[in-house]
């Protein structure tokens, strides 16, 4: 599918006057949408709050005054699991070690749903804007699609922190913080020191040419790793020289959850052990491929597809990335669709259009939600296995290759009036 070509600029669409009302597609998708999160959360996989009760558990056990990285918990999947986290997480979970479970688990999940809220409407808004649209309504039927997707099912009933480290990098690079401040970094450097899988961003940096923003970022990771390591030196050392490298501790790389790379190549030889040469070879060659693409639309102006990009690619070279790891579908989304409704050729909009739809046919369905693949380690052994149980990585590969980079859009006088910016 071709790419929008550098050195030009979109037209804009004409602007429209805001509604005074919601039309009815809106109020229509909105409800359909709400219900479709119901019956989904209803009848898909129930993990009651599985990571959060180790995190919890694993916190407790440390603050009796016991080693950190010894805290393990039996799992019939993945015989055993700890606690993963650098130990600057570890610092910032410990206050909810004496409240009750139930509460740790609401207030976890008021925390992701503002998230998805505040994240949703950072990324519609100048959709909303560009087209003449209410934003209010727009985000309004956008939050509950995003809900139902299965990254943020399992993100929320495993009582999972991401969308915390999503609202960071998005704030940071895309939202809150002006390019060029010199808070611009900052976001992502505290993601990072969380949970190493944001550090992606800190490359992204560096390929887009924000220079100041990367030294600030990796700075601000370094600074909360040292605070982490003054405050638990035993435990910083254990995890920096040896829990970090053992994947063993986070999980089985062959189990289906694990939607990276490294997570295909263990099925297609279950119960064997993978090639880790040719794991990162084709890693090293997707991440080269994908930052390249994330550095294009960067320079191109195009700050949400070389995010999507930039966490896509993270997804695929991490060697655990587990279903809820993967929200960066989601601005990818905004991207396709976006591109979908400005093309002005028919079969580039109705393939951008049913490229999306697939995409978030299968991410609301999922890959382990409905499904039971079995505690036992098994290889892919048919055409129809092999896709079903590596869903994500396939589809993004092909976002990686499909996903249009926008050019900027050319505001006119009449986008300029008060009433084009109030909608």
């Amino acid at each position: 599918m071709p790419v929008e070509s550098a050195g030009s600029v979109r037209p804009a669409p004409p602007p429209t006057r805001r509604r005074s009302s919601a039309t009815p597609g809106f109020v229509a998708v909105t409800l359909l949408a709400t219900l479709a999160c119901v019956v989904a959360y209803r009848y898909s996989s129930h993990h009651d709050f599985f990571d959060l009760k180790i995190y919890v558990r694993a916190l407790r056990w440390w603050a009796a005054g016991n080693p950190l990285y010894d805290y393990v918990q039996p799992d019939r999947v993945q015989g055993a699991l700890y606690f993963t986290y650098p130990p600057f997480a570890a610092l910032l979970l410990r206050p909810f070690t004496p409240l009750p479970l139930g509460v740790t688990a609401a207030l976890f999940t008021v925390v992701t749903l503002v998230a998805v809220v505040v994240t949703t409407w950072w990324l519609v808004t100048p959709l909303a804007r560009a087209r003449g649209v209410s934003r209010w309504w727009l985000a309004a039927a956008c939050v509950p699609l995003v809900l139902l997707i299965e990254p943020l099912r399992e993100t929320i009933t495993f009582g999972q922190i991401n969308m915390l480290l999503v609202v960071l990098v998005l704030a940071d690079l895309l939202r809150a913080v002006p390019r060029g401040s010199r808070w611009a970094g900052v976001g992502v450097g505290l993601a990072t020191a969380i949970k190493l899988f944001p550090g992606i961003f800190l490359v992204y940096l560096l390929l887009s040419r924000r220079w100041r923003a990367a030294v600030t970022g990796g700075a601000t990771a370094a600074a909360a790793t040292v605070v982490a390591a003054a405050v638990a030196p035993r435990d910083s050392w254990r995890f920096w020289t040896d829990a970090l490298w053992a994947t063993e501790r986070v999980g089985r790389t062959d189990y289906t959850g694990n939607q990276s790379l490294l997570g295909l190549v263990s099925r297609l030889v279950a119960p064997q052990p993978p090639q880790r040469l040719l794991w990162v070879v084709v890693a090293a060659a997707v991440a080269a491929y994908g930052l390249w693409r994330a550095m294009r639309a960067a320079r191109a102006g195009d700050e949400v597809a070389g995010l999507a990009l930039t966490g896509l690619v993270g997804a695929l070279v991490s060697p655990i990335t587990w279903t809820h790891h993967v929200y960066w579908f989601v601005p990818a989304l905004v991207v396709v669709v976006d591109a979908a409704l400005t093309a002005t050729n028919r079969h580039r909009r109705g393939g951008l259009l049913a490229f999306g739809a697939l995409v978030y046919a299968a991410l609301a369905y999922g890959v382990v939600s409905f499904y039971d693949w079995g505690a036992a380690a098994v290889p892919t052994d048919s055409v129809g296995e092999f896709v079903a149980r590596n869903a994500y990585v396939l589809l993004a590969l092909a976002t990686l290759v499909v996903l249009p980079i926008r050019l900027p859009r050319q505001e006119t006088f009449a986008e300029k009036l008060p009433y084009a910016r109030e909608t």
